[in-house]
């Protein structure tokens, strides 16, 4: 069953988290290989996506935002954009838009950011927001001071979480067929530091009061961990083998898994948006219109008559057909 457990290092500045996605993973897999439209994704766009998976789960809980979480990577390579959402109660789902081949070794830098044009965008989109109230997003580039392009996911979102919460943090990811899991290490605000929206003590003044030090330890040692390690030992034998020196307080570990909120009420409202011209035209042709969730694969049709009554007033429509499965 898929796991994070989130935990502190007893009396240091210090907190992570670790997430191993299972069925959870394998269940979003299975899923887009039933869907004929979209078939199978090429390896390194399943591993990019179950990091992203991973990931996100470990920035949703270490938040706790009440609403969701969207990671997204969007560039200029065969991957066009890469999306992982992720609720407050860590529901998840992945998907991706991939135009062209894939080469079997392919990276990050070769999935989305061939011309240092890619992006990592992530947005807080509230359960209840309040009128007028926007999600939040925060975008960061593929690449690094100097322009080098970033290899890893990891990568960008160390720079994404150091320039949006000015924290220091550690991230280790991997996925393959069966495991997405993820370790997130970092460092908390102490006392005469100042808060999150704060500015930083120089870092002169770090190495003064050794705010640094602990965390840094702590971080050489995650960054130690092996991909091989990570996808293959459970949760218990990864801390300990880590952190065996130091004290590890653990809370309840939370069940992450895979739902899709897509509906057909949410489809409906996206047809209505084509207006019914457009909507007319496609039954025309087409004889129905069928759109199909790129999360979950589920289809929906709507016939001419499902189609008008889009267009009429709630008290003149007939009832609907059923969905179809």
């Amino acid at each position: 069953m898929s796991e994070l457990h989130k935990f502190l290092f007893d009396g240091l500045p210090v907190r992570g988290a670790i997430v191993r996605l299972t069925d959870a993973w394998t269940e979003i897999l299975a899923r887009r290989q039933a869907n004929t439209d979209g078939g199978e994704w090429a390896p390194p766009v399943r591993e990019l996506l179950g990091e992203m998976a991973a990931a996100g789960a470990l920035m949703q809980a270490n938040i706790k935002f009440n609403g969701a979480l969207i990671l997204q990577i969007f560039g200029n390579g065969p991957v066009k954009v890469a999306v992982a959402e992720v609720q407050h109660d860590l529901t998840l789902r992945v998907t991706a838009k991939v135009v062209g081949e894939v080469a079997v070794d392919a990276r990050l830098a070769d999935l989305v950011n061939v011309g240092n044009k890619g992006r990592c965008a992530i947005t807080l989109d509230p359960k209840d927001r309040f009128p007028g109230q926007q999600p939040y997003q925060g975008v960061v580039p593929l690449h690094g001071d100097q322009r080098e392009k970033i290899q890893k996911l990891s990568e960008v979102l160390e720079h994404y979480m150091l320039q949006s919460e000015q924290l220091d943090t550690t991230l280790v990811l991997a996925a393959d067929d069966k495991v997405a899991a993820g370790l997130l290490i970092q460092r908390l605000p102490v006392a005469g530091e100042g808060n999150l929206a704060g500015s930083l003590v120089s870092k002169a003044n770090e190495d003064e009061i050794g705010v640094n030090e602990d965390y840094n330890r702590i971080a050489i040692l995650a960054a130690s961990l092996k991909r091989e390690e990570l996808l293959g030992l459970d949760v218990d034998t990864i801390l300990t083998r880590l952190f065996w020196e130091e004290k590890v307080l653990r809370f309840e570990p939370q069940t992450p898994r895979f739902a899709c909120t897509c509906s057909r009420e949410r489809v409906a409202n996206m047809i209505r948006s084509l207006g019914q011209e457009e909507a007319d035209d496609i039954v025309a042709e087409r004889g129905e219109i069928e759109v199909g969730c790129d999360f979950c694969g589920k289809q929906y049709r709507f016939d001419p008559i499902d189609s008008a009554q889009l267009f009429t007033a709630v008290g003149d429509q007939p009832p609907a057909t059923p969905t179809v499965q």
